[in-house]
């Protein structure tokens, strides 16, 4: 599972020591959570190395993917037809939202129709792309401790993705909340 629109250092490590398996964090992009290129590199850099570090972007300008590749993350999570280039050495997480069409041009895709605002995800949709992908479906949109368990019954996703859920303040994460998010996640794993 990954904890998203970490903004410090101090919160990938809480998350990291919680058991996330990914630390996103956003970049380039209007979000309330949207932190500098530098922040970013420093908060990748005290990630430990079998902890996947995620840029997350909604940039649709290619001339941002520069900044974005200078925080040294592990993937890349883009909105859209963004084109990321294939020698750029991240792997690509494609955002897809109800309606939109499956990928095959990525690694992975996340469903999420509400990119970080909390706005739980269209169950019917998540499970048509579960089902039919042909890369990894993870599940993003108003999970929470409360709801994760039952999310991932009814959709089966290969992960899980937490952003507002987990906070105690856009950007600020909650202790409790993101050691009970990953506790129940870890339960459901088969």
């Amino acid at each position: 599972m990954k904890i998203c629109g970490t903004t410090s250092v101090g919160d990938a490590l809480l998350a990291v020591a919680a058991g996330a398996d990914a630390i996103g964090v956003v970049l380039a992009s209007p979000s309330p959570r949207s932190v500098t290129p530098d922040l970013a590199r420093e908060i990748f850099a005290a990630v430990p190395p079998f902890v996947t570090t995620v840029a997350v972007t909604s940039t649709d300008r290619a001339e941002d993917l520069a900044a974005i590749f200078f925080s040294r993350p592990d993937a890349v999570q883009v909105a859209g037809d963004l084109a990321v280039p294939r020698d750029a050495g991240v792997r690509v997480i494609r955002m897809l939202s109800p309606g939109d069409p499956l990928r095959d041009d990525c690694d992975a895709v996340i469903v999420d129709g509400s990119h970080g605002t909390g706005q739980a995800f269209d169950p019917e949709y998540a499970r048509r792309c579960v089902a039919s992908s042909p890369v990894p479906v993870i599940l993003a949109g108003g999970l929470a401790p409360r709801n994760v368990d039952d999310a991932i019954r009814a959709v089966r996703p290969y992960a899980v993705d937490v952003c507002s859920g987990v906070e105690a303040a856009p950007g600020v994460k909650d202790e409790r909340l993101v050691r009970a998010f990953v506790k129940i996640c870890r339960t459901m794993d088969p």
